[in-house]
């Protein structure tokens, strides 16, 4: 069972640079389940939408919501996001070949947190050896290690190093040469 996650300060870096890995990846080759992140600025807001890409070539859905000028409540949209679990939930299905070789979940979130979201995701591929690379934010980083424990390595904000580290793990070890 191997997990790598990332932190990072700065507002929507970690999706940047989780959607540079997975890019990486695929161009070597790799079998990819999961999601990345996008964000779109909102005009003169300091929100913005919020899209997931599904891996490796699903559709593009839109996991926040508009709740309206001066709203204060959590912008993400449930349903879009269990749309995006399902999803990725039939790719881990994989059979033989077509397995993926690799999860790659945006974020381990409040929805991960409580229990939701892609959290069975990430126990059933670890269960089934496959790799997970994900990141974490610090208001859920406790539920996070309370979840995969001793099987989480905290990993560098690095492309890079982000690539060699999913390069050597199991089903992907062998790409590492190419």
């Amino acid at each position: 069972m191997t997990l790598g996650y990332i932190d990072t300060p700065e507002r929507g870096e970690t999706d940047r640079i989780l959607t540079r890995v997975a890019t990486q990846l695929a161009a070597r080759g790799a079998r990819l389940a999961g999601v990345v992140q996008s964000n779109t600025q909102c005009g003169d807001s300091a929100l913005c939408d919020m899209d997931v890409q599904v891996l490796p070539d699903g559709p593009l859905i839109r996991i926040s919501q508009s709740l309206g000028a001066g709203s204060r409540g959590c912008r993400l949209d449930p349903m879009a996001l269990e749309q995006a679990v399902g999803l990725v939930a039939e790719s881990l299905a994989g059979k033989g070949e077509a397995k993926p070789e690799l999860l790659i979940v945006n974020k381990f979130g409040k929805h991960e947190a409580e229990g939701r979201g892609f959290r069975p995701l990430i126990g059933e591929a670890m269960m089934a050896g496959i790799p997970v690379l994900t990141s974490v934010n610090r208001g859920n980083t406790a539920a996070f290690l309370e979840f995969v424990g001793e099987f989480a390595t905290h990993l560098p904000n690095d492309v890079a190093a982000l690539v060699d580290w999913a390069l050597a793990q199991g089903r992907l070890a062998d790409r590492a040469a190419s």
